[in-house]
């Protein structure tokens, strides 16, 4: 008996939305990010891109638990010397609040081209106004 594998016309590619107002970052972030694998569908195989397209809105409002919004760092190199950048996950919000999220999602996505392939299919949006309606996307419930 043979494995059946889908073939890359075979795999059906369908859209989400989430509306990520007052919702916890991770939670968000690991929804996503399985959507984008494709484990909510029964033909995953984790050598092959499955997954579908997601639409992430109202960035700027996500939640974070604890002390987070204070304590949480966020850092980049420059590639210049004494280049490291660091913001607090507030000052984050307030200059760049999708790449939190982008960020996140990334995170949790295989570190390999296939994952780079996985990532973009992500799109995130600061605000709830999005210009994915001609794919009719299906809003997404976190739990």
């Amino acid at each position: 008996m043979k494995t059946e594998f889908p073939s890359k016309e075979g795999i059906e590619r369908s859209w989400h939305v989430i509306d990520a107002k007052d919702l916890v970052l991770g939670r968000v972030a690991s929804l996503a990010a399985k959507l984008l694998m494709g484990k909510h569908k029964p033909i995953y195989t984790t050598f092959l891109d499955t997954g579908d397209h997601v639409i992430v809105l109202n960035a700027s409002k996500v939640r974070l638990t604890g002390r987070k919004e204070e304590q949480k760092m966020y850092r980049y190199h420059t590639g210049y010397p004494g280049g490291l950048v660091e913001r607090t996950a507030k000052d984050q919000r307030a200059t760049r609040p999708v790449k939190m999220l982008e960020d996140a999602i990334a995170g949790m996505l295989p570190k390999s081209k296939l994952g780079k392939q996985m990532y973009r299919k992500l799109n995130v949006y600061a605000g709830d106004k999005h210009p994915h309606a001609a794919q009719k996307p299906t809003a997404m419930a976190v739990n």
